[in-house]
């Protein structure tokens, strides 16, 4: 059994939804747990962040930068990284904004910054960005066209309706590839140990 965390930000609902898709994807993996952990919990649940075989992180893009509450939990962090707690974990990430592009790629490279500072080991979204000729729609995988992590777009005036579908699916395929990888990562580690 593979253990992953979920490690999110959500100022108005739409990241936790999008938390929520990757968690359904992960747990769709047999032999997967997944724990969804706010950012505002984390001190409390350190241990279960030990624990964990993977850590997915995830932040609205404000601004072009993750948010000041995940960047809280950023330099909280620094404990973990003073002892290696999260050393040889994998990692992965997300985001959303209200625009297309809203410099989203920059708050997942800061997401994979955090994770290469730990030790950790990145997993990208694997998917062939979609929505990107004139036979593609809106309805395919990986609409936005990422690759270092997932991204959705949220509209400004809704909530989490307006999340296009495409973009929950985008965030549950990236939780089934980290709860895979997560299982050959762990299945590898214990077959060195023995």
């Amino acid at each position: 059994m593979s253990n992953i965390a979920i490690v999110y930000h959500s100022g108005f609902g739409h990241t936790q939804a999008l938390a929520e898709a990757v968690a359904a994807g992960a747990q769709a993996v047999s032999g997967t747990k997944v724990s969804l952990v706010p950012v505002a919990e984390a001190e409390a649940r350190e241990a279960e962040l030990d624990a964990a075989d993977a850590i997915v992180f995830g932040s609205p893009t404000y601004m072009g930068s993750v948010s000041a509450d995940f960047a809280r939990f950023e330099e909280w962090t620094s404990k973990r990284w003073m002892a290696r707690a999260w050393q040889n974990k994998l990692a992965s990430g997300f985001t959303n904004s209200a625009s297309w592009n809203g410099d989203k790629q920059n708050t997942l490279v800061q997401l994979m910054t955090l994770a290469m500072q730990h030790g950790m080991v990145w997993v990208g979204l694997g998917l062939a960005p979609g929505f990107n000729h004139s036979k593609s729609s809106i309805e395919d995988l990986n609409r936005l066209g990422a690759s270092i992590g997932a991204m959705a777009q949220s509209n400004a005036d809704q909530g989490v309706e307006g999340i296009a579908p495409s973009d929950f699916r985008t965030f549950e395929a990236l939780g089934r590839r980290v709860a895979e990888a997560a299982g050959r990562w762990k299945e590898e580690l214990l077959a060195k140990a023995a």
